[in-house]
């Protein structure tokens, strides 16, 4: 069993409350849960209006299937207008870790 997870550190655009911040990010997380079954959330940041931090995991039985939901993942967050991708943090982990 392999392990992924996918933490996006996100800048949102002309949003000026904690209200605006909740639609944008909202859509993306339900979009990532509902397009590739994995666990989203938004998980840091929640303070902070123009900031986002989304983290995702996803579990597979093969490294192949595993590396490619989370390249598609990280391009449909990397595609969305309504944010600039910061960063990426990506880590794998398996039974033998």
């Amino acid at each position: 069993m392999y392990v992924g997870t996918l933490s996006f550190d996100l800048l949102l655009g002309d949003v000026r409350s904690l209200k605006e911040k909740r639609s944008v990010v909202r859509p993306i997380v339900a979009e990532l849960q509902r397009k590739f079954a994995v666990s989203a959330a938004e998980v840091g940041d929640q303070d902070l209006h123009r900031r986002a931090e989304i983290g995702l995991a996803v579990v597979s039985g093969e490294t192949g299937h595993l590396t490619d939901v989370l390249d598609r993942c990280e391009r449909l967050v990397a595609g969305r207008p309504e944010v600039e991708l910061l960063s990426v943090r990506r880590r794998l982990h398996s039974d033998e870790d």
